[in-house]
């Protein structure tokens, strides 16, 4: 009846009467007042204090500055709402440790205690998926490299648009060879790209080469790859769109190994905005994934999630912004001919 009087959930409720910090002043506010019209005392002596929430957030790669913003989000998000964030490594695959069998991962988490886990950047089986269901757990992903199932709620970014706004970017500055230097061909915020980056080049006429479009992967060392076999061709782009931040600083590396300067010879443009993007040399024109609020929002999804609430989509998709610095310029008279 309280829950009711007060517009709020059952769980709600209940967090405002065991003295949770995880509610908004407001909400707190109906929920005293409904307490108070029913004429509720509370108990007097000693309270038990309720165990702190816990989650975990695993990535398949914590040294990149990409997991490190997303890492940043979560736990920030994490103190001021009162919740405790485990960090670790995705286990290894099937048939070499936690995934064997498939229920092993989610039982050990819930056996100690964790309501729910984000997962960032991985793939994820359905099998996996289907695990934590079983265990009560509830699962976010960030940017997943798939999805099994669409039920499954995700956070990301607007990756078509951003690739649509790379490749805007570049055109505008006179460019027409534009190649896509992006990461694993699986990977669905890198597909998103990709044909962001197609219509544009569709939108102002141009056809897009299919020998200036190459997968590989999010490192250094891919861009680095990709940037030396674009650079090679015969008739070699005048910009490159690389699917993050530090495939593009690779593939300015490409670039500086062949004499070539960047922006006078070659455009170079990436995708985050990390915090490699402003100390490059040149400073990197990116596009801006808000990669701390996707971490914020995760985690206050996944805790609703774990309270019973419905969502209103289980795709969250936050804006992204074009970055310009140093790295991208007018095409020169010696590119145009």
């Amino acid at each position: 009846m309280v829950a009711d009087a007060a517009g709020v959930s059952l769980p709600t409720a209940s967090k405002v009467l065991n003295g949770r910090g995880d509610v908004s002043d407001a909400t707190r506010a109906r929920v005293e007042e409904a307490l108070r019209e029913f004429g509720y005392i509370p108990q007097t002596g000693r309270r038990t204090v309720a165990p702190s929430r816990v989650v975990d957030l695993v990535f398949d790669d914590l040294r990149s500055t990409y997991s490190l913003e997303i890492l940043r989000g979560v736990t920030e998000a994490g103190a001021e709402i009162g919740v405790d964030v485990v960090v670790g490594r995705v286990p290894e695959p099937a048939g070499t440790g936690p995934f064997t069998p498939e229920d092993s991962w989610a039982q050990r988490l819930k056996s100690s205690g964790r309501e729910g886990l984000i997962v960032v950047t991985s793939e994820l089986s359905l099998a996996q998926v289907e695990g934590f269901g079983r265990a009560g757990l509830s699962l976010v992903v960030i940017d997943p490299l798939n999805l099994p199932r669409v039920e499954v709620t995700s956070v990301g970014a607007t990756n078509w648009s951003g690739g649509l706004t790379a490749a805007e970017h570049l055109l505008s500055l006179g460019h027409r060879r534009i190649a896509y230097a992006g990461g694993p061909p699986g990977a669905s915020c890198s597909q998103a790209r990709l044909h962001g980056y197609r219509a544009a080049l569709e939108n102002a006429g141009c056809v897009a080469d299919p020998d200036l479009v190459l997968h590989g992967g999010f490192e250094y060392g891919d861009g680095l790859e990709m940037g030396t076999r674009l650079l090679a061709a015969d008739n070699p782009p005048t910009a490159i769109f690389a699917g993050n931040d530090a495939a593009a600083l690779g593939v300015m590396e490409a670039a500086r190994r062949r004499g070539l300067r960047v922006p006078e010879d070659l455009s170079v443009i990436g995708f985050d905005d990390t915090v490699l993007a402003e100390r490059a040399t040149p400073a990197l024109t990116t596009v801006r994934q808000p990669l701390q609020d996707m971490g914020r929002v995760a985690l206050r999804t996944l805790l609703r999630l774990a309270d019973g609430e419905s969502l209103d989509s289980h795709h969250v998709e936050l804006a992204t912004n074009l970055v310009v610095r140093g790295s991208t310029a007018p095409i020169s008279e010696q590119g145009a001919r």
